[in-house]
């Protein structure tokens, strides 16, 4: 018994020294990751703390850091929370971070984590397990940390994929921009080929195609930036590489970014297109109105007030003829006074007889006649030099109810049609080209048979070739647009941001008909017809 007691004390010793061992590990951990979360904090890498995990030593903490913190036990959240980019997750296990909120996941996509590891799980597989969720930004620390201070932190484009640092090194950051330097990796894209945004050419040094255009250029600077590789999925552009197939397969994962302008018809959330690049105006490129052709132009001179007002003096005038030379009103009849000899000469400022021996009242009559002569001769003369000069123009299309009453017809691509239709346009005047290239043919080559559609930022080009032909063929009309304001976005599958501040993109825009003419996709040639003033046929005059 005696023997019983002393092995129970020893037993007991021994316990109590290794759970005071056990507890002052414990209290050394939690000040190590202390101190590592104010580090954290003091180099403005979070404002929020995100705690995932059902046994976690960090409430106790919460106290000290002084930050909003949010306790998620379950691994996941059921609310779709607005978490900010400086919020920091912290995962007291490996796969504690258990997310099923799609929203709430994708807005932590960015965000940095903290991750503490136990038992004998490699750093290499835990970055590999965050980089398939294209969470990049992940640092660790194991169960030993009191100890050695060494934390994890997980590099995307390097051979090892995670590096080792200490507590107390502060030449080497633990969090880095992953993306600022993406050594050689491939950004997938495929353009849509719309000029001039994109203008696929040839280049004679590297045998490849290569890309210019404000968006083409765009990406490239981008790719450039970035230190990375740009691939053209090949694939894909065989299954008509339009804009809005371009923004699907983006949706779909298959680019990495659009060498296009996103479509966001149809879209019930905007996480698959970047923040708006440019904002423009969606509108119709109208052809300027018809100038009047000669054989309507002698009856656009004649106002019908004035052409009775006339003929009721030629009638006024023939009825005192008749009368006061034959002093009775038996002569007077329709096709005397219609076809008087006297008046009908007068009136059209030609010669006619003037009676030797006539009353004053008579010589009265006669200088009305001849002062209407010339009134209505020289004002009709003035009118028909004029206007054969410079033919009046017909009205401009300044409504969607326009093109009903004229020659125009509203090109559109087949997507287009959802903008189209809040404006009750009458589907006589609106052809639908399933076929882009054939109405970008018809544009290209300023075909003034159709209206087309286009962006502010397409019309500067069209402008600018304009200035090289005998008069402009097109406007851009305000009053006509499918939409008024509309961001030019990029179809991506995560966040890309930032390139319009240096001024780059205006210089592209303005260059872009230059960089479409030195790559002979367009020519210089005058393609406005000949004016109608320049010539009159002899049908005309007929």
């Amino acid at each position: 018994m005696v023997w019983l007691i002393i092995i129970l004390l020893c037993l007991g010793n021994l316990t109590a020294q290794f759970l005071d061992f056990t507890n002052t590990s414990y209290v050394d951990f939690e000040d190590r990751l202390h101190i590592l979360l104010i580090k954290l904090q003091f180099d403005n890498f979070y404002n929020t703390l995100l705690v995932y995990g059902e046994d976690c030593v960090i409430p106790s903490l919460f106290t000290k850091l002084e930050v909003p913190a949010v306790l998620v036990s379950s691994g996941s959240t059921n609310f779709d929370w607005n978490f900010s980019s400086l919020t920091l997750i912290l995962s007291c296990n490996f796969q504690a971070e258990r997310e099923e909120n799609n929203r709430t996941l994708q807005k932590l996509q960015i965000n940095r984590r903290l991750v503490l590891l136990k038992g004998d799980i490699k750093p290499e597989s835990v970055c590999e397990f965050y980089f398939e969720k294209e969470q990049h930004n992940v640092a660790m620390v194991k169960e030993n940390f009191y100890h050695f201070g060494v934390i994890y932190s997980c590099r995307l484009f390097q051979d090892q994929n995670y590096v080792k640092l200490n507590l107390s090194d502060v030449n080497h950051p633990i969090y880095i921009d992953q993306f600022r330097n993406m050594h050689g990796a491939v950004i997938r894209s495929v353009s849509d080929n719309e000029t001039p945004l994109t203008i696929p050419y040839l280049d004679q040094v590297t045998g490849k195609v290569k890309y210019r255009g404000y968006v083409g250029m765009l990406i490239n600077h981008f790719v450039e930036k970035v230190n990375a590789t740009l691939e053209m999925q090949e694939k894909l552009m065989d299954l008509e590489p339009s804009a809005l197939n371009i923004t699907d397969w983006a949706k779909d994962n298959y680019l990495d970014i659009g060498m296009c302008e996103a479509k966001t018809i149809e879209m019930s959330n905007y996480d698959t297109i970047s923040y708006p690049y440019l904002i423009s105006s969606y509108c119709f490129m109208v052809p300027f109105p018809d100038t009047m052709p000669y054989n309507e132009v002698y009856f656009a001179i004649i106002e019908p007030t004035v052409l009775i007002m006339v003929l009721i003096v030629f009638c006024i005038c023939s009825v005192l003829i008749i009368y006061i030379k034959e002093k009775s009103c038996r002569s007077l009849s329709f096709s005397s006074v219609l076809l008087n000899d006297i008046c009908f000469r007068g009136f059209i400022a030609q010669p006619f007889p003037f009676p030797r021996q006539c009353n004053r009242k008579l010589k009265l009559i006669f200088m009305l006649i001849c002062f209407s002569s010339l009134v209505s001769t020289t004002m009709y003369t003035t009118y028909l030099h004029i206007f054969m000069w410079g033919p009046p123009l017909y009205p401009n299309v300044c409504s969607f109810a326009d093109p009903e009453n004229s020659r125009y017809k509203l090109a559109i691509k087949g997507y287009g049609m959802e903008l189209l239709r809040p404006w009750n346009v009458s589907m006589e005047h609106v052809v639908v080209f399933d076929d882009a290239n054939q109405l970008e043919h018809l544009r290209d080559s300023f075909d003034d048979n159709y209206m087309y559609p286009v962006t502010a930022w397409i019309w500067v080009a069209f402008k600018e070739q304009q200035k090289l032909f005998a008069f402009a063929l097109f406007y851009y009309s305000e009053k006509l647009c499918l939409n008024p304001v509309c961001f030019f976005s990029f179809p991506i599958r995560r966040h890309f941001l930032q390139q319009n501040e240096s001024g780059l993109s205006m210089y592209w825009i303005d260059r872009s008909f230059s960089d479409v003419v030195r790559l002979k996709l367009k020519s210089v040639e005058d393609l406005s017809p000949p004016r109608l003033c320049d010539y009159i046929e002899v049908e005309d005059l007929f």
